[in-house]
């Protein structure tokens, strides 16, 4: 049967789906649009199965905070060139927003969700995964509560950040924004010294000791330089205790207090592509 602009355009709007594709799955379907969507489903199934061993090293980032929540979401592809397409962003977004609106804190709780009335999250990304023709992992998602929540989405969409205070109002948003900016240009380890896991310890002491020992100092010395420079650590790649990157001369927790007495992250989660 002869398949008609208006068919074509609606399958597009529908699944996103290059024109000729929308309208080769309408031949074979004999203009049936839902039958249609199975096919471009299949076809998704296919290139998903193909490329499965594919690495998607590029791809978007997007964090949004919504008052005391705030979700961050990473999508990955297997090219730059998909990961700027505006239609591909726009898909991303799209993910985010299924997962604010169902309140979710994780890739698999996602995956489970209804994309739309037809489809779940993950079918409509294996859908995808035929429109666009490469391998797609939802990577990370993750969700954060506190007081106030400020995002941060550094410029190119491959780098993301939330933060989470333990106040609310519009100077401590602002100072939320600059810490959110320092996690996602200093990628701390922890908030603070409490929060680095022990195999991170054991890791930093050894080394701490055998570059002591390389340099000639005795073992009992050696032992002792190496806590030095696991505190040294600690300063340098836990949040609190960072040297502030606008005012080197305060570490993050002093910039915060004098905000606002009292001010300080309870937590921070950031997903970057490199």
């Amino acid at each position: 049967m002869a398949i008609t602009a208006s068919q074509v355009n609606e399958l597009r709007k529908k699944t996103g789906a290059g024109m000729m594709d929308c309208k080769k799955a309408l031949v074979e379907a004999d203009g049936d649009i839902e039958q249609a969507i199975d096919l471009l489903r299949k076809k998704g199934q296919k290139v998903a199965a193909k490329r499965g061993d594919n690495e998607a090293k590029e791809g978007v980032i997007f964090a949004q905070a919504e008052g005391d929540k705030g979700y961050i979401l990473q999508l990955n592809c297997e090219t730059d060139f998909v990961a700027k397409n505006e239609d591909f962003r726009n898909f991303v977004q799209s993910l985010l927003d299924v997962g604010i609106k169902n309140d979710v804190d994780s890739a698999e709780k996602l995956m489970g969700l209804q994309y739309n009335d037809k489809l779940s999250v993950e079918e409509k990304i294996t859908e995808q995964i035929g429109v666009i023709g490469e391998k797609l992992d939802l990577s990370n998602f993750a969700k954060i509560t506190s007081e106030a929540v400020v995002a941060y989405n550094h410029p190119g969409n491959q780098l993301a950040a939330l933060v989470a205070l333990n106040k609310s109002g519009d100077s401590v948003e602002e100072a939320g924004k600059q810490v959110a900016m320092q996690v996602a240009a200093m990628n701390p380890v922890a908030l603070n010294k409490d929060g680095v896991d022990q195999e991170t310890i054991d890791r930093e002491l050894a080394i701490g000791k055998e570059q002591a020992i390389e340099e000639g100092k005795p073992a009992e010395l050696a032992e002792k330089i190496s806590h030095g420079r696991l505190n040294k650590f600690f300063k340098e790649n836990t949040l609190m205790s960072q040297a502030f990157v606008r005012d080197n001369k305060k570490d993050v927790s002093q910039f915060l207090n004098d905000t606002e007495s009292g001010l300080t992250v309870t937590a921070f989660k950031r997903f970057s592509l490199s």
